[in-house]
């Protein structure tokens, strides 16, 4: 997604443990998913392919793997919630709110 520069952070209100599990996850996602649509993929062949990372990270902080899953869910939604609060809000400010 298109942010410029000098556009608020999404994952600004996370906490620094939270927003370098989501990043860590994120990082790995990007680099094992690649270009996948994610419409069109399993969600189980998706998340089979997440659960290297998601497994390191429950063994670090002494978490369930199902924990670290719900967590990253959790975590997801609340920075797409603000992306697309964001997104409303630029869109309204250039008198496209018809359109979001």
């Amino acid at each position: 997604m298109f942010r410029p520069a000098n556009a608020p952070d999404p994952a600004a209100g996370l906490s620094g443990e939270d927003r370098e599990m989501l990043e860590r996850i994120n990082a790995y996602s990007e680099q094992v998913l690649g270009d996948i649509d994610p419409q069109k993929t399993r969600i189980s062949y998706q998340l089979e392919k997440l659960k290297p990372v998601m497994e390191e990270i429950a063994a670090e902080k002494n978490l369930s793997l199902e924990d670290v899953f719900i967590k990253y869910m959790d975590l997801a939604s609340i920075v797409s919630a603000k992306e697309n609060e964001l997104l409303k809000n630029e869109l309204d400010e250039h008198g496209f709110g018809e359109f979001s």
